[in-house]
C-alpha cells in the first residue's frame, strides 16, 4: 500500500526540483525531512511541506505507522510554461519562459 501527494503548478523549473528529489529518493521520510530542511535550495521550501502531506495523508487515510515510512518514488513533470517579454535594444524584445512543475512523491510502509 503506499500513499501520495501531488503538487501542481509550482512556479519553480523541474530542473531545478530534480536535483533536491534524488537526495531524498528511497530514503526514510524522517531523515528525508531532515535532509530538505537543510538543504540552501528553494525547491526544498517546497518539498518539506509536500513529504509532510504525504505522510499525513498515509497516517490518516490509510493507517499506516508513521515511524515506518519511506519515500519510495518522487518525480517532477513539467506543467505549462508562462511566456513573457522582457525589452532589449533597438526596440526588439527577448522571450522569458517562466517554466513551472508538477511534483509527486509517495511513500510506503517498510515490509
Amino acid at each position: 500500500m503506499e500513499a501520495k501527494a501531488h503538487l501542481k503548478y509550482a512556479r519553480i523549473s523541474p530542473r531545478k526540483v530534480k536535483i533536491v528529489l534524488d537526495l531524498i529518493r528511497n530514503k526514510d521520510t524522517r531523515q528525508a525531512r531532515a535532509i530538505l530542511l537543510n538543504t540552501p535550495k528553494a525547491a526544498s521550501e517546497y518539498l518539506v511541506k509536500l513529504l509532510d502531506s504525504a505522510v499525513a495523508n498515509a497516517e490518516n487515510n490509510f493507517s499506516m505507522d508513521k515511524n515506518n515510512l519511506y519515500v519510495s518514488e518522487c518525480f517532477v513533470c513539467p506543467g505549462p510554461t508562462l511566456k513573457r517579454m522582457m525589452p532589449r535594444a533597438k526596440g526588439s524584445g527577448d522571450r522569458i519562459l517562466k517554466r513551472t512543475s508538477h511534483v509527486t512523491i509517495v511513500v510506503k510502509e517498510k515490509a
